[in-house]
This record gives structure tokens, C-alpha cells and sequence, in this order.
């Protein structure tokens, strides 16, 4: 995919959602932070080059726009033309990575947004503190996939920062040689439910289109399962982890590697040995060398 297809893309994700959220009465979005873009050099007038006897050519103007009917497209079209005026001046002045981290982290913050906002599982809204999206790099090669925050997550809004958090910070930097800031963190739920139970069925089909759509703004090489919600959820089976282990899966062309949730570890110090199998898997599926273990 070109750049210009790849910003065109993620142009109309931002806009799609910018409608979503508006049809539902959000007309807000938090602020993103100031991109500093470099003073625009001179450009001479492409007339003064051209010789006397090569005329520059022109094109027509192009039809007129119709005018929003209502308020409600007013503001989609306002937002639609600040969204497309914003892709073209960083696609002016800014190189082509940059352009794309810009306009996938808008495309996430649009999708938090109406994360934040949702109220379709009446158990998880009343005993949530607040949602807990994902976290890491809009354009990491890897992705972590768990099953839903727990009472830690609930409080600080960010997936993995208690016990399993630290032991998935420490398969990170010890067993992988990278960070936190390097990969991509999300959860099947994005609200933890009463207990820690396991999510109900409904409350995974609520929650489908928004970690899906997360993982196509991102568009990460490998995804590592964490768990059998979380496995059982993208790949769409019922097979046990025990057996989806071992081997490289496939969801929409990205390569996705099985193995226990950490929090599955902590219970069972002995699995960590297979845990540190799976992991040499997607370390030499990704390219990467795999640290001696001690």
C-alpha cells in the first residue's frame, strides 16, 4: 500500500468515526497534542519558470458543494474539512511516517472516545470506574491481547499495571529485549467485570468492533495472545490454549502467537517454562534475537 493510499485510509477512519460519534450526540474530542511543523520555505511562482512560449495550463473550477442541510452535517462536513485540511498540510511538511503516526493516533482517539461513551453492558457500566482502552506505539509490529482490566486496571484506566503487568513487563525487557512504549497493549473488554469473571458472550460481542477496529488502525505484524479468552475471542474457536500453542495462527493476514495470560502464571509458576517457548516463537517469527534465558 502507498502512502498516499495508507493516509487516505486512515483519513477515512477518522472521518467515519468523527460521524459515529456525532450521530450519537458527541460533539467533543479531547484535545490532541500540538504538532510543531517547520517554517514553509519560499516557493516561486511555477509561471515565472515556465517559457513565454509554454503557457501554464489551467483547470477548471470544480463544481460547488452543497450546503449541510442541518446542523448535525454541518458539523460532519466542519469536521470532515478540518480532518482532510490537517492530512494535507502534515502530508506538506511533515515525512511520510510521521503523517501516518498523526493520523492513526487521531483514528484511536476517536475510537477511546466512543469507548468512554459506551453503555451497551448495564453490569459492567455500573461497577466500572472507567473504560481501559490500550496503550503503547499506533504503529507497533506487536500487539499484546488480553482478556479485560482488573481491579488495578479499573482504577488507573491503563491495561496490565498490576501483578500481570509486571510480569508482562518483565517478559518485555528480560525475555524480549523491548518496552512497553515499543508494543501495543489492549483488552477484549474494555470495562472489568464484577469479580474478575470471565466475560460473558454478549459483553465480547459488545466490545468486538472496537478491538477490532483498534487492530486495523494499527496494523501490527504479529498479535500475542494472552490467555484463552483472549485466543479464543480473535481466532473464533473453542480450542484450549494447551492446543493452540506451538504454532503460528492467522487473523486478517496478521501473525498471531498463543500463550498463557500472566495472571494464569502467577498461579502457576511452573508454566513459565512453555510461556518462554511461545515467546522464542514470536521472537524468531519477528526477526528478533532471542536473549539467553538464565
Amino acid at each position: 500500500m502507498s502512502t498516499s493510499e495508507e493516509t487516505q485510509r486512515l483519513q477515512r477512519i477518522v472521518l467515519q468515526r468523527l460521524e459515529s460519534l456525532q450521530r450519537a450526540g458527541v460533539l467533543q474530542l479531547p484535545k490532541a497534542a500540538a504538532i510543531e511543523l517547520p517554517a514553509a520555505e519560499p516557493v516561486q511562482e511555477a509561471a515565472a519558470q515556465q517559457p513565454a512560449s509554454h503557457p501554464v495550463a489551467t483547470h477548471p473550477a470544480p463544481p460547488p458543494v452543497a450546503e449541510p442541510t442541518s446542523p448535525r452535517q454541518h458539523e460532519t462536513a466542519k469536521s470532515a474539512s478540518l480532518a482532510e485540511g490537517t492530512v494535507e498540510k502534515l502530508s506538506a511538511k511533515k515525512p511520510a511516517q510521521n503523517v501516518r503516526l498523526a493520523a492513526r493516533r487521531d483514528a484511536l482517539a476517536v475510537i477511546q472516545q466512543e469507548v468512554a461513551g459506551c453503555t451497551m453492558c448495564d453490569e459492567l457500566v455500573e461497577n466500572r470506574t472507567q473504560t481501559v482502552f490500550g496503550v503503547g506505539n499506533p504503529q507497533a509490529r506487536l500487539c499484546f491481547f488480553g482478556e479485560a482490566p482488573g481491579a488495578d486496571e479499573d482504577r488507573a484506566g491503563e491495561p496490565f499495571v498490576g501483578r500481570a503487568g509486571k510480569l508482562l513487563n518483565d517478559i518485555l525487557s528480560k525475555g524480549m529485549g523491548l518496552t512497553r512504549e515499543e508494543v501495543y497493549i489492549l483488552n477484549v473488554l474494555k470495562c472489568r467485570p464484577p469479580g474478575n469473571r470471565n466475560p460473558a458472550p454478549d459483553e465480547v460481542g459488545h466490545c468486538r468492533h472496537f478491538f477490532e477496529r483498534q487492530l486495523e488502525t494499527i496494523q501490527p505484524e504479529f498479535i500475542c495472545c494472552l490467555g484463552a479468552i483472549a485466543a479464543q475471542t480473535l481466532l473464533e474457536t473453542t480450542t484450549a490454549v494447551g492446543r493452540l500453542r506451538g504454532q503460528i495462527h492467522d487473523y486478517k493476514g496478521i501473525k498471531v502467537v498463543v500463550t498463557y495470560h500472566p495472571a494464569y502464571l502467577l498461579r502457576n509458576p511452573s508454566a513459565k517454562s512453555e510461556t518462554w517457548k511461545d515467546i522464542k516463537i514470536l521472537l524468531e517469527g519477528m526477526g528478533l534475537p532471542v536473549p539467553k534465558r538464565s
